[in-house]
């Protein structure tokens, strides 16, 4: 498949720059894969298209503050964003925004919040894509470094200056309700629409909740570069399904529910855990890339975002619904003025 079967194109004053005020006050686009018949919804009446015995599949990884400021000594200022600790406590990779300015043993200061040092880091080494290991120098661990220093990771299309009350609303807004196990870098946006009252409403509906984790990397943001889809190299990305969830989730299956992924990391999840068989607690890396003709195994619905051009997530949803019928609700939502990508609206693909 050629990778320009998935542009499109969007007015950019549709991408949404901060989100609505209510969580729940998203709309949302809800598409009958079996008719493409489309209706126009807000996420808070979600309950009207789910049913008893239904159960919603959440990704509860929780996003790092990744984003970070530093200064050489010569009084350059460079930004970054934390990727991960290795297994040597105090030693990050980080991608570097102008790291072919700095050399190798070099020293930096990072910054905190409130643009003061922070600590030291030394640059231990460079790759070519930009990514650069760290010597921070703190007894800290990373998780505590990054909650004195670090901005929400927002990506690239959501504009923001160094504006401290922004970045508090965007800790908080940048990040789902349930949230509870660190380690993303990116949000699983499919989920931010989610208020406790909501998920309240419909645990006493009869729908089902369970949850897995996986950690979205930074590697979501990377387009296709390729000319065919297929040569694609998707990125690894960690996750985790435990027993009790995988009972839930099981259950609801065989009392015969619908599983509902809220997300395109869940329905990854889901897919990877059932490659070769029956559903079952797993844990891992998965580098699944769902693209046309792939056969979903479990999930039967699902909730997300409106994505971009020649993404892997566009693929995915495009193999869900089949593409022509993606396609023509993205120029629905088009025309009827919804919000799209991290901060945008909602679509329920069922």
């Amino acid at each position: 498949m050629k990778t320009d079967e998935l542009d499109y194109k969007l007015p950019s004053e549709l991408i949404a720059q901060d989100p609505v005020a209510v969580r729940s006050d998203s709309r949302l686009l809800v598409l009958d894969r079996s008719t493409g018949r489309l209706t126009d919804s807000r996420f808070r009446r979600l309950g009207e298209f789910l049913r008893a015995g239904d159960c919603l599949v959440l990704n509860d990884t929780k996003v790092l503050p990744a984003r970070f400021f530093a200064r050489r000594r010569t009084g350059g200022k460079l930004e970054g964003l934390f990727l991960h600790e290795t297994s040597t406590p105090g030693l990050w990779e980080v991608m570097l925004k102008g790291a072919r300015k700095v050399k190798v043993d070099e020293s930096i200061d990072i910054a905190d919040r409130n643009e003061r040092d922070f600590c030291d880091a030394k640059v231990l080494d460079k790759k070519p894509d930009g990514v650069c290991l760290l010597e921070v120098e703190t007894q800290a661990d990373a998780e505590t470094v990054l909650n004195e220093v670090g901005f929400p990771p927002l990506p690239p299309y959501i504009h923001r200056d160094h504006d401290l009350t922004r970045a508090q609303s965007d800790l908080r807004r940048y990040q789902t309700v349930y949230a509870r196990c660190p380690g993303a870098v990116a949000a699983p946006t499919a989920g931010l629409h989610f208020t406790a009252e909501l998920i309240s409403e419909l645990k006493a509906a009869g729908i089902g909740f369970a949850h897995v984790t996986l950690h979205v990397g930074a590697g979501t943001f990377k387009p296709i570069a390729t000319e065919q889809i297929e040569d694609h190299q998707i990125h690894h990305e960690w996750y985790r399904l435990d027993a009790a969830n995988a009972e839930a989730i099981s259950g609801a299956k065989t009392r015969g529910g619908r599983i509902i992924a809220v997300g395109t990391t869940v329905t990854r999840v889901l897919e990877t855990v059932t490659t070769s068989g029956p559903l079952a607690a797993r844990e891992g890396t998965t580098n699944l890339f769902i693209t046309a003709g792939y056969e979903f195994r479990i999930v039967d619905a699902l909730i997300t975002n409106f994505h971009l051009p020649r993404s892997t997530l566009l693929a995915l949803v495009g193999a869900f619904a089949g593409l022509e019928r993606m396609l023509a609700a993205y120029r629905h939502a088009i025309a009827q003025r919804y919000r799209f990508y991290s901060y945008g609206d909602a679509m329920l693909i069922a």
